[in-house]
């Protein structure tokens, strides 16, 4: 096994001489040496500033100075890209971070699941339909959700798809975070259309109220959007899953100006439960960027385990570069969280916390689609910031399966999304995600957590300041 920290060994291309797994076999070999060529030559999707930006925020974090929000789409597909689409989910993202900020106190680090996320593990390389087998669908960066077997070939023409798909939505969103449309003075417009008659918008117009006060006061202090930059728009990041290893590593860049591999098709790329191996050719190809990377932690990862992965991943204990995302199921945290929290505590590792509250509460509704209860996860976010509490931990944020639009994917709510309704707009590719309403329904959870935590974090802040 390669040590910790070594890195004379490792190139862009060491992930290849490694076992991998949820990767899909191409047939034409050639076509996809042709696609990765072509790929290496485009323009990196994001820049090396702009992640080594992120990895300074994220270090913030680590310190509780700031909070994560991760969130977006399942799984995105070529099919639903439209600019109203992308200005709904940015609008609800801003509004959710927007009533963190409020309460808590704190800036909210603001990373989407969006410009990359289109390829999704699978339990079972197999989908049996009416006694048909067909290999499963693994997002559209791999092949097609129809259920035939032409759809379901593996295609790496399909990364180039990709590539155009997330520079397109790239560019819609710079727009939005620095054209004027995050202005904060424009917080009563954030609101998505459908949401404006709920009692979640009245909360977050209550909370957009307060913030408009405040702004006309420092206005008559002459602090505005034209003199503070802070006002004039956000910083946004996106992030995905990083299983496609032959799209990512021809998207990865040796930084000209200060040095270092970056993958340049994500700010902030993660290991997922299913590849987390630790002599696995995902955890070779991440140990060797430079960018902000994520872990996914479940119910079966042990604490010894655990402490291997950040020490291949996250060897010299830089702050923000290793955020372990922990998916239990609202069941499972209590028995798993405290004991991992204490051996990564006891090691000094500078790690951000965050919650997945989506992936192990999934259940199949009597209608037969798979759905994820709201109440539980609301619980586990709950139980989440309970045990780094009773811990004097840092529970530094949330990562979300969520939409702007008004789906009926997960059970419960304001909404009160029954199993009846969940035909009525079930548009997932993948796996069920929260609607806007109950993004925001969760955001206000998160802030009442938050304001909790404010006294007990003020030490530090000012620890910090000084």
């Amino acid at each position: 096994m390669t040590k910790s920290g070594d890195m004379r060994d490792w190139s862009p291309a060491s992930w290849r001489g490694k076992p991998i797994v949820q990767v899909p076999a191409y047939a034409d070999q050639a076509m996809l040496k042709a696609v990765e060529d072509d790929l290496g030559t485009w323009p990196p999707l994001v820049i090396a500033d702009e992640i080594r930006s992120l990895r300074r925020n994220l270090a913030r974090v680590a310190e509780r100075r700031a909070f994560l929000l991760q969130g977006g789409d399942c799984a995105e597909s070529f099919a639903e890209h439209s600019a109203n689409q992308i200005r709904d989910f940015f609008k609800i993202f801003l509004s959710m971070s927007v009533v963190m900020t409020h309460s808590a106190g704190l800036p909210v680090v603001k990373v989407g699941r969006i410009a990359g996320q289109f390829a999704k593990p699978r339990s079972s390389d197999i989908e049996k339909r009416d006694g048909v087998e067909l290999p499963s669908y693994r997002g559209d960066i791999i092949n097609g959700i129809d259920f035939t077997p032409e759809a379901r070939i593996p295609d790496p023409q399909r990364m180039r798809m990709v590539y155009r798909q997330s520079a397109a939505t790239l560019n819609l969103l710079r727009g939005f975070a620095y054209g004027g449309y995050a202005k904060l003075e424009r917080v009563h417009g954030w609101m998505v259309d459908f949401l404006t008659d709920s009692p979640v918008a009245e909360r977050f117009q209550e909370v957009a109220d307060r913030i408009t006060e405040a702004l006309n006061f420092m206005a008559a202090c002459g602090l505005t959007a034209d003199t503070v930059p802070q006002l004039q728009g956000v910083d946004f990041y996106t992030s995905h899953e990083a299983l496609l290893l032959p799209y990512e590593e021809a998207l990865t860049r040796e930084d000209s100006v200060e040095g270092g591999w970056y993958d340049t098709s994500a700010h902030f790329v993660w290991i997922g439960d299913r590849t987390r191996q630790i002599d696995h050719a995902h955890i070779e190809y991440m140990r060797g960027i430079a960018n902000p990377i994520g872990l996914k932690v479940g119910p079966s990862l042990d604490a010894d385990g655990l402490l291997r992965l950040i020490d291949m991943l996250d060897p010299k204990n830089e702050a923000g570069r290793l955020t372990l995302i922990t998916r239990f199921g609202a069941d499972k945290i209590a028995k798993h969280l405290p004991g991992l929290l204490r051996a990564v505590t006891a090691e000094g590792r500078n790690v951000v916390w965050s919650c997945d509250p989506m992936h192990g509460n999934g259940i199949t509704s009597a209608t037969g689609h798979k759905t994820r209860p709201f109440d539980k996860v609301l619980s586990e976010v709950q139980s989440f910031f309970e045990v780094h509490r009773a811990e004097g931990t840092w529970a530094g944020g949330v990562h979300l399966e969520m939409t702007g639009k008004n789906v009926t994917e997960c059970l419960g709510g304001a909404v009160a999304i029954q199993e009846a309704d969940l035909g009525v707009q079930y548009d997932t590719a993948c796996d069920p995600r929260l609607n806007a309403a109950q993004s925001l329904e969760l955001a206000f959870l998160v802030a009442e957590e938050l304001k909790k935590d404010r006294a007990g974090r003020a030490p530090n802040i000012r620890a910090a300041a000084e």
